[in-house]
Formats: structure tokens, C-alpha cells, sequence
């Protein structure tokens, strides 16, 4: 699969994001952000809109711990791909937007670094993939 969607403005997204209490990530996920990060996986994850919807209750911590989740194992993949820098983790995705949220640049700091190190498998995979092809 080849990703079109890298170079995402992590920052920018994140801030659009808080906001609009998640809903932007709502409608975007959907648009095949979610494919993508399947793809990069090997696995289909639960989608976002389910994990927005059982946020709710629970003031958006369980759709926080979901998209933690996905941050850990993005710098699983990472690491995996010998990608070198430094990569979301669950902490960091969880503490920026828990105790971040003080200075309110915290989620868009976790967001960010979430999709930098999205864009970085991505490229990976596309410079790996133009490899075989050739």
C-alpha cells in the first residue's frame, strides 16, 4: 500500500482537534487515516468513532487511553523499522493531553508527535516500498 497521506501538520490538526472537542478527528479519521494506521499495524484497530462514542461517559478517557495505545504501538513499528528519533509513546500521549491540558498546548504536543512519527513509518514504508519496484 502506498500512503499518500504523510507530511500530516500534526500540530495543526491537534489544535483544530481540542477545539472542537475531538469531533474534527471525528470526521478525518474516517477519511482514511484509519486505513493507514491498520496498514501499519497488521491488524484492523477499533475504530475511532467507537472509541469517541465510549469516551463520552468517561469524560474522553477511554478514547484518550485508545489513541495512547495506537501512539505505543506506532513507536513499536517504529523501532522496528530502525526509524531513528523520538517517537510518541503511550505516556507521552496520555500525560501531554492529561497534565498538558494546564498549559493547552499539551494535546496539541501529543498529537503532533503522534502523526511526526505516523509520517515517519509511512515514509518508510513508501521509500521501502519504491525499493521493491524497482
Amino acid at each position: 500500500m502506498r500512503f499518500k497521506h504523510t507530511n500530516r501538520k500534526g500540530f495543526l490538526i491537534g489544535c483544530i482537534d481540542f477545539f472542537t472537542a475531538g469531533i474534527f478527528l471525528l470526521c478525518y479519521m474516517p477519511l482514511g487515516l484509519q486505513e493507514e494506521i491498520d496498514e501499519i499495524l497488521d491488524r484492523r484497530t477499533q475504530r475511532y468513532y467507537v472509541a469517541y462514542l465510549l469516551g463520552i461517559p468517561t469524560l474522553f478517557i477511554y478514547t484518550l487511553v485508545w489513541m495512547a495505545k495506537i501512539a505505543e504501538e506506532l513507536k513499536h513499528k517504529a523501532m522496528e523499522l530502525g526509524i531513528e528519533g523520538n517517537h510518541t509513546s503511550f505516556w507521552h500521549m496520555f500525560g501531554w493531553n492529561v497534565f498538558g491540558i494546564v498549559i493547552l498546548i499539551g494535546p496539541m504536543i501529543a498529537t503532533h508527535s503522534f502523526f511526526n512519527t505516523l509520517n515517519q513509518i509511512e515514509t518508510e514504508l513508501n521509500k521501502r516500498e519504491e525499493f521493491i519496484d524497482i
